[in-house]
């Protein structure tokens, strides 16, 4: 009886190893699966750039005076035309207290010589004073009128000069620096805030032997901001301009990118740039899938059963499509099938 149930047991379990094989050898039939091979991709090298804004401008004060309002401080976004400070001259109130007085007077002149001049007009018809006394009436009323126009059009010059207190974005930016308090006294010219303008870029210093390899309209990729990730592509760019003088043993260029507006101006970003070509094993980056900290793919073998293998990612490269290829660095040769995990 014994034996008999032994047999049994041992034949159950005889059916129940079949069916898993049966299994995964389903599981490896239905499974996705990529043949390796080795490819020729552009040789990324890591360097650092820092993130620099296209133009710095200064908003400078046109009258000057004490800054009597302040409207900014450093890291403020502004538009072009905003009111960053209001710089009051205390003489200005007194030049226009001045030339209200004066107006007032020729107000009054310009009255008495229009009264003077419309009797004479009637004294005339009447044959009382004669042609030359009325026009002397009436360049003594054109000349009040002149005066009048004329201290007006004073009044109109320093109210423009009271308005020139107002400093004025004069681009759109993110302003980095602001060199007055109120109540501080600043002079016609001087600059009260520096706007970084025009969106930024990265300025790239690239060791000399990579010089040869670098021209304009070259991609770019970009690391994960804080240096995080040694790895980890989170953008693209293209290089824009390559400057022709090598500084400190360097060549210098600029890159645009997406993605930089809430970066500091300074900050620096790791990025990769093309240095020539060299072949690789390049997977799509789902065939990889880690286990304990380590880095995994699956190999299909000749007997019908998967096994995991450790591999050595590198880069992780993103395509056009919106998906990923990893670069492996050991552990896959030409040829091998990977199964999708």
């Amino acid at each position: 009886m014994r034996q008999t149930v032994s047999v049994m047991a041992k034949l159950l379990a005889l059916a129940a190893i079949c069916q898993m094989a049966m299994t995964a050898a389903s599981a490896q039939g239905n499974a996705e699966t990529y043949t390796v091979v080795e490819q020729e991709v552009d040789d990324f090298k890591s360097v650092f750039a820092r993130v620099q804004s296209k133009d710095r401008v200064e908003a400078r004060v046109r009258t000057g005076g004490t800054v009597a309002e302040l409207n900014v401080d450093e890291g403020a976004d502004v538009k072009s035309g905003d009111i960053l400070a209001i710089v009051v001259d205390p003489k200005i109130a007194l030049q226009i207290e001045a030339v209200d007085a004066r107006i007032a007077a020729f107000e009054s002149r310009l009255e008495t010589a229009k009264a003077d001049y419309e009797r004479a007009k009637q004294l005339v018809e009447r044959n009382v004073i004669s042609q030359a006394r009325l026009d002397q009436l009436k360049t003594a009323f054109d000349s009040a009128n002149n005066d009048l126009i004329a201290a007006r059009a004073d009044r109109s010059v320093i109210e423009r000069q009271a308005d020139e207190g107002k400093v004025l974005a004069p681009a759109d930016g993110r302003v980095l620096n602001v060199s007055v308090t109120e109540g501080s006294v600043i002079l016609v010219g001087e600059s009260l805030a520096t706007i970084a303008a025009n969106d930024y870029l990265l300025r790239l210093e690239v060791p000399e032997r990579h010089a040869r390899f670098m021209k304009k309209g070259d991609p770019i990729r970009i690391g994960a901001r804080g240096l995080e990730g040694a790895q980890e592509i989170v953008g693209e760019g293209r290089i824009v301009q390559v400057y022709p003088e090598l500084q400190g043993g360097r060549v210098v260029a600029d890159a645009e990118a997406s993605g930089l507006g809430d970066y500091f101006v300074g900050e620096r970003a790791q990025i990769w740039i093309s240095a020539g070509k060299r072949e690789t094993f390049v997977i799509p980056a789902d065939f990889l899938f880690k286990r304990f900290g380590l880095n995994y793919v699956r190999l299909a073998q000749a007997d019908g059963q998967p096994l995991d293998i450790v591999v050595q990612p590198g880069l992780t490269l993103p395509q056009g499509d919106g998906s990923a290829q990893v670069e492996i660095l050991s552990g896959i040769k030409t040829g091998d099938e990977l199964i999708r995990p």
